[in-house]
């Protein structure tokens, strides 16, 4: 079923029940939206879309923040036929360029957050034909799409929609730091709601705490176990300690997915009593999952003693394999923390040499993953799709190794990704970026290990010679980079490179990782 028809049949089975909730921690208000409503507004969306002259094919650009309109946006497009291209919203405004210079996106969605960052690029999007403003207000330019869907049909537009349709492309980046673009079928996204529902047994009666960037498909795809039954979901503005008790409190939460971060934070205020369990009810909150970056297993045991009678699990995925699920722990394996688990339902794996034969158990290799989430293609980008699927096989670029009772555990990644917060972090974007600096000659970034953000990034700086630098000149110089990309801890040293050129980081990462256990401790 396409999820879009999910939605209609929710709106027909229970109309008047709430479907999405918002709770904005800044503005401390509250807003909610029947699934009839949902069901409408999707419409609304989808008519005014086809009056632009958007069809099946056509490419539609959604950057917002967490609200309420995010969903219902989202769906609206789908409704068309066109392709919905949700974007970072920490994209830099170059970054978004690109965005829609790939997918040539004839209209984008952007709220007042943006308003800056689509303002200097505006000029060079020929592609998009209407700017649509989502909230009060907006730059002249823009039109307002508040104003505009309040005067167009709630009736659900005849297009034919198929299951092996395109529906969907998510951004995330390459080997060379740019994105790239994952196209999803609807196929891919039914598979989502189908396989999170069979792990995390969703009823109609849960409540899904929605925290993590709705852009995201492991945000996403993790409710749409709890979409496909027509259970409630609380888009959560706010993600400190006490926001989210009270708001698994008050609206009855049962299912919260928490990056490890925000675990960390919740037992770090409950341990300096800064919040106190007294004060919530909580005994109807049953799941707590975690996917998007490893897992202490430490984090895990002291929840658990916190919170003995909740189910746990953890998730792996990729936006190649449409989020979260293609393998995933088990909410009846906590015994085995430490490992991503085992393949997720309908999907399989292997684990295999540089060749692509399997390797005896117990043995690294690339992880590889079968199953119907795996993505159609990068977009326009043939021979990036040649080395990622094979013979329905998705490569990952993920080293592991299979115990003997069949658990995968991560051992290291092919690419040097580093993860941060439940983030993607290029080295060679930020290698780049200092390579500007006129003291540096060369720099390799690298991951250390943080028990709060998974990694923090730091960077090896070489200085030319003659030319001095101190870490604040460093600091100072990446003042104008997003924030959660700015190097943590910076060394000065020679940057080792092979013959070839390519920076030799196995080597850095072993003569650093002294470092690596004090910081650890």
């Amino acid at each position: 079923m396409l999820v879009t028809e999910i939605l209609a049949r929710n709106a027909r089975m229970y109309p008047d029940e709430i479907s999405l909730i918002e709770r904005d921690a800044v503005n401390n208000s509250r807003r909610e939206i029947t699934w009839a409503e949902f069901d409408r507004q999707a419409n609304r969306t989808a008519n005014l879309l086809l009056s632009m002259g958007v069809g099946k094919g056509s490419k539609v650009a959604h950057l917002l923040m967490n609200c309420l309109e995010w969903l219902p946006l989202y769906f609206g497009i789908l409704r068309t036929g066109a392709w919905v291209v949700p974007l970072n919203f920490r994209f830099s405004g170059d970054d978004i360029r690109h965005c829609i210079d790939v997918t040539e996106a004839d209209v984008l969605f952007f709220g007042p957050e943006f308003v800056e960052r689509i303002t200097e690029i505006k000029e060079s999007l020929p592609t998009v034909k209407h700017f649509l403003f989502v909230g009060d207000g907006g730059p002249d330019f823009s039109e307002s799409y508040l104003k505009l869907h309040a005067h167009v049909p709630v009736t659900t537009p005849d297009i034919p929609l198929g299951i092996e349709d395109e529906a969907a492309l998510y951004f995330t980046s390459g080997t060379t730091g740019r994105p790239k673009a994952i196209l999803l079928t609807q196929r891919n996204l039914e598979s989502a709601c189908i396989v999170e529902n069979q792990h995390h047994k969703q009823t109609h009666d849960d409540t899904f705490i929605l925290i993590p960037p709705l852009y995201h498909t492991g945000a996403k795809m993790h409710w749409f176990g709890s979409f496909i039954v027509g259970g409630k979901a609380v888009i959560l503005k706010g993600v400190t300690p006490r926001w989210i008790l009270e708001a698994v409190s008050e609206e009855q939460g049962t299912i919260v997915w928490l990056l490890v971060p925000w675990a960390q934070d919740i037992l770090t205020a409950l341990e300096s009593g800064d919040v106190s369990l007294d004060d919530y009810r909580l005994d109807q909150w049953r799941l707590m999952h975690i996917g998007a970056q490893p897992v202490p297993p430490s984090l895990v045991r002291d929840w658990l003693k916190v919170f003995p009678h909740h189910q746990y699990d953890t998730n792996y995925g990729l936006s190649e394999s449409t989020g979260p699920g293609c393998v995933h722990l088990g909410i009846e394996n906590t015994h085995k923390v430490g490992a991503i688990g085992i393949p997720g339902f309908d999907w399989e794996y292997a684990i295999v040499d540089d060749h692509g034969r399997r390797v005896q158990s117990g043995e690294p290799g690339e992880l590889i993953v079968k199953g119907p989430g795996v993505m159609k293609e990068y977009y326009n980008n043939p021979e990036e799709t040649e080395k990622a699927v094979s013979d329905g096989w998705l490569y990952t670029s993920d080293i592991a190794r299979v115990d003997e009772d069949g658990f995968i555990f991560l051992v290291d990644r092919k690419k040097d990704v580093i993860i941060t917060g439940g983030e993607n972090i290029f080295p060679v974007e930020i290698e780049n970026f200092l390579q500007g600096h006129p003291a540096i000659q060369d720099v390799a970034v690298i991951g250390l290990p943080d028990e709060r953000l998974g990694e923090i990034v730091a960077a090896i700086i070489q200085l030319k010679p003659e030319q001095t630098a101190t870490e604040n000149d460093v600091m100072e110089f990446c003042r104008e980079m997003p924030r959660y990309k700015k190097p943590r801890k910076i060394f000065f040293d020679n940057v080792p490179r092979n013959p070839t050129g390519k920076i030799e980081k196995p080597r850095l990462r072993e003569k650093y990782a002294g470092y690596r256990a004090m910081f650890q401790s």
